[in-house]
């Protein structure tokens, strides 16, 4: 797989809650890190995605906001 996008984590999914239309799909990327992804439960079948397997998260995005606590 190449794809332009920069920031590419291979994972493992954890975690899938399947909702009506869409689920939220949680990827173990390593360091204790969990990337969390909503998708269309279609994407979810079609890509095959189950507990256990691996998948890629794959982030592009022009802007990307900063906070701090007060």
């Amino acid at each position: 797989m190449k794809l332009s996008a920069r920031n590419q984590f291979k994972g493992t999914v954890t975690e899938i809650q399947e909702g009506a239309v869409n689920g939220i799909v949680k990827l173990d990327i390593g360091g204790g890190n969990i990337i969390s992804s909503v998708i269309t439960m279609a994407s979810i079948r079609e890509l095959g995605l189950q507990v256990g397997g691996t998948a890629y998260a794959v982030i592009k995005a022009s802007n990307v906001m900063i906070g701090v606590d007060e």
